[in-house]
């Protein structure tokens, strides 16, 4: 299905190996070089748009996107043909500054997304408590809230990867990964108000989909940042994000975010369910598999340039820019290399730098004509996690694992400015 030439190697590089999707190419959004227009709405001309009145906000009471910014999508069809157990892919190569549109959010869900009526909602907490509860979503809303800004990755972003390049863009490399706002309460609020006793160490979330997807979280995870949302990006959780309400655990495994959050139970030993049993355990060379992964790692890609979005046009000005994140907390600095990590330049972040939230960096480069470039971005967090390189990465993992996949990426510009998945054996 696929085919793996080899671009080019040195000595010191190794082999380097890109791969495209059979299916992956023919339905990248910006793949196609875009038209030159129509010459009569140009300059000095008086644009068509701007002789007739448009139709005002009556006709559009929630609000659409252009309608020339529709290929930009987070649904694969030819990935995903059933509606049961899916997946979508943000598409990073369209994203500006670190928020994510709500309706361009990645999926991933076992059961497919329930409708649930907010009127019939309920979240019971109980198991090592004082006082079991029943909460409402009006009783949720009318407690002290935050709204923080957070990534969610899920584990197995960029899992097709551990063996070569495989996928022809950033949006199949990186795409399950977000960012947005997220608004509710607290979860130790709520802990609060049930009392907890003693020897409590550990909580079941479970949530109310098909699939009852259920996940052991550290008490202590629950007392520090964990919250109970019910909003995103200023409005409710949309229903593919856990509507009406879903666990936000920063900078934890995306899957452990439980949505649909139905049922909290405190104990004082991990459930062991079959989501962290049989799947979500990372294998390792020696057969055995690592359990309980929940942070995160360092990690970073560049958007632009990419396969999506190639160099065509003139040679020049180039402004490289991508994302950064770690689950451990802020991004302190990011490097980028044009030559394939023979020498590193530190990127400009853009404000604002958070914790546990994608990071923006910006950086100038000249590209020359006929110039080949190797384009990697390394991380750094504040608690010294610096991203690996592709192999030091299979020296400690090796390569069966499909999760925690958090090397250095590259992508090769060509002389004619298309971009190419690549992978540097050193």
């Amino acid at each position: 299905m696929t085919n793996t030439p080899t671009i080019g190697s040195t000595s010191r590089r190794g082999l380097l190996r890109a791969v495209a999707g059979a299916g992956a190419a023919a339905g990248l959004p910006g793949a196609a070089a875009h038209a030159s227009g129509n010459a009569e709405n140009q300059p000095p001309n008086l644009p068509e748009w701007s002789r007739t009145l448009g139709p005002g906000v009556i006709e559009e009471p929630y609000g659409s996107r252009s309608r020339h910014e529709t290929a930009v999508r987070r649904y694969v069809p030819w990935l995903t043909p059933d509606r049961i157990s899916s997946v979508s892919f943000t598409p990073l190569a369209e994203m500006h500054g670190i928020i994510t549109p709500s309706g361009l959010h990645f999926e991933r869900h076992h059961g497919g997304v329930p409708d649930i009526d907010p009127a019939d909602y309920r979240l019971m907490i109980h198991g090592m408590v004082e006082r079991p509860l029943i909460f409402t979503l009006e009783d949720l809303r009318r407690l002290p809230s935050v709204s923080r800004i957070h990534f969610i990755e899920c584990p197995a972003n960029g899992g097709m990867e551990w063996r070569g390049a495989q996928m022809s863009g950033v949006q199949y490399t990186h795409g399950m990964l977000s960012c947005s706002e997220w608004t509710g309460v607290l979860l130790r609020v709520l802990l609060a108000q049930t009392g907890l006793r003693p020897g409590a160490s550990w909580l079941l979330c479970e949530g109310s989909d098909a699939s009852h997807l259920a996940r052991s979280v550290p008490l202590a995870k629950a007392l520090d940042d964990a919250i109970v949302a019910y909003g995103q990006n200023g409005e409710a959780v949309r229903p593919q994000q856990g509507y009406p309400v879903r666990l936000v655990l920063p900078g934890y495994e995306g899957n452990m975010w439980v949505k649909w959050l139905r049922r909290i139970e405190v104990g004082d030993r991990p459930w062991f369910t079959r989501w962290e049993t049989r799947t979500y355990t990372d294998l390792m060379p020696n057969g055995l598999s690592r359990q309980f992964t929940f942070v995160n790692e360092v990690n970073s890609v560049i958007t632009y340039p990419c396969p999506e979005k190639p160099l065509r046009g003139k040679p020049g000005f180039v402004e490289i820019s991508g994302l950064a994140w770690s689950g451990a907390g802020r991004i302190v600095r990011v490097d980028v290399s044009v030559d394939g990590g023979d020498t590193w330049r530190t990127a400009e972040l853009q404000e604002p730098v958070l914790t546990k939230a994608l990071t923006r960096f910006r950086i100038p480069w000249e590209w020359r004509e006929g110039q080949v470039a190797y384009l990697q971005s390394r991380a750094i967090d504040e608690t010294g996690r610096v991203q690996p390189t592709i192999a030091a990465l299979r020296k400690v993992r090796g390569v069966e694992s499909i999760y925690h996949k958090n090397s250095i990426h590259t992508w090769l510009v060509e002389r004619d400015g298309t971009v190419v998945n690549v992978q540097i054996d050193a």
